[in-house]
C-alpha cells in the first residue's frame, strides 16, 4: 500500500515528466506551408522536417518551379485523409507548437517526407531520415534537381553559396552513394576513392547525411 508520503513522491514525480499533449482537431485544418499549419486556431510546426518556403523556387533540368507553393499543396492533399491529430513535442522560439501530426492514421511529417516535398530536420532530429533516403533515391520532389534547402533560403546570409548547390550537399551531407555495376556502395569523407567519386541523381544515386540512411537506401559501406 502506498503510504501518504509516497503519494507526495509519485504526484511530484508525474507533475515534472515531459507530456507529450494530444491537441485534437475541433475545426477546419489550414495549411500555412508545407511544414506548418493551423488546427482550431492553433499554429503548428511539423516536428522533424523542413519543407521549401512560400515563394520559394526549385530547379529541374534548368527550369525553376514553385517548389515552396507545391510543397504547401502537397500537406493540404494529406491533411483531407482524416481527422487531424497532434502530439506536441516542443515551442519553437516563435511561440509555435511542435509536433507530430497525424490525419487519418497517416505521419504528415513523414508523407512530406517520402514524396519529396519537405527534407529531414537534421539539425533537429534524424527521425525521418530513412523517409529521406527513399525519396533522395527515387528522385521525387525536391530531389529531381537543385534547390537552396529551405534554412538558407530564410537565411541567406548566415548560408552563402551559389543557388545552383546540389540540396543535398548544402544541406551537410556528406556521404555519397554510388552505384557502379549495380553495386551500391556508399563511401565517407576521407576513405580512398571518396573524392574521385562523381554523384550523379540521374542515375539513382545520391548523397546521404547518416550511414543508417545510406542503408535503409540499400547502399553497403565501400572498403576502407
Amino acid at each position: 500500500m502506498l503510504t501518504f508520503r509516497s503519494l507526495l513522491v509519485l504526484s511530484a514525480l508525474l507533475l515534472t515528466a515531459p507530456v507529450a499533449v494530444a491537441l485534437t482537431q475541433s475545426g477546419a485544418v489550414r495549411v500555412v506551408d508545407g511544414d506548418s499549419l493551423e488546427l482550431a486556431g492553433k499554429k503548428i510546426r511539423l516536428f522533424g522536417i523542413d519543407a521549401p518556403e512560400r515563394g520559394q523556387s526549385c530547379d529541374r533540368n534548368g527550369q525553376t518551379w514553385d517548389c515552396g507553393a507545391w510543397s504547401a499543396a502537397m500537406l493540404a492533399r494529406a491533411v483531407q485523409a482524416g481527422r487531424v491529430t497532434c502530439a506536441a513535442q516542443d515551442t519553437d522560439r516563435y511561440g509555435r507548437t511542435v509536433a507530430i501530426c497525424h490525419a487519418g492514421g497517416i505521419d504528415l511529417g513523414q508523407a512530406q517526407v517520402r514524396v519529396g516535398a519537405a527534407q529531414a530536420y537534421v539539425r533537429y532530429s534524424d527521425h525521418y531520415l530513412p523517409d529521406q533516403a527513399m525519396a533522395q533515391t527515387a528522385r521525387a520532389g525536391v530531389w529531381a534537381g537543385r534547390m537552396v534547402t529551405p534554412e538558407a533560403h530564410r537565411h541567406p546570409a548566415a548560408h552563402p553559396g551559389p543557388k545552383s548547390a546540389p540540396s543535398s550537399a548544402a544541406n551537410g551531407c556528406a556521404i555519397k552513394g554510388n552505384i557502379n555495376g549495380g553495386n551500391r556502395i556508399y563511401h565517407m569523407p576521407g576513405q580512398r576513392d571518396y573524392d574521385a567519386t562523381r554523384i550523379t541523381t540521374a542515375k539513382g544515386e545520391a548523397w546521404f547525411c547518416t550511414e543508417g540512411a545510406a542503408q535503409a537506401a540499400g547502399f553497403r559501406a565501400a572498403r576502407r
